[in-house]
């Protein structure tokens, strides 16, 4: 029988796959929040107060609560939240922030191992 791999690695091999594919998705939209080049993936809603929005499939409106960002806005600036959220309005509409909000007052989520190696194959 195969050594599963502890979860710990699993949720942070997770995390790679899932920040590479957005850092893909958005490297030709620029920073969410300042426009300037793509470098890191960041979260309007911080991925340990909500962790149900950490990652998710495109197809769940979680999935775009990670966007690209340049270091200096996710690092420096803390996520620079007010243009974060001026970039998501543009990008996705009010509408949209608006129900991505929502979600985020009840999304508190221990992830299992199916889950993860479903985010693992998805954006391998």
């Amino acid at each position: 029988m195969a050594k599963l791999i502890p979860l710990p690695k699993l949720l942070k091999k997770a995390q790679d796959k899932f920040n590479a594919h957005i850092r893909e998705r958005d490297k030709e939209l620029g920073c969410i929040s300042c426009g300037a080049e793509v470098q890191q993936a960041g979260h309007y809603f911080s991925q340990g107060q909500h962790s149900a929005l950490r990652f998710a499939l495109p197809h769940d409106i979680g999935y775009f609560n990670t966007n690209g960002q340049c270091i200096r806005c996710n690092m420096y600036l803390s996520g620079n939240l007010i243009k974060y959220r001026q970039g998501l309005v543009k990008r996705y509409g009010e509408e949209f922030v608006l129900r991505l909000e929502a979600e985020a007052e009840q999304r508190t989520k221990k992830w299992s191992r199916d889950e993860l190696e479903i985010i693992i194959e998805t954006y391998k």
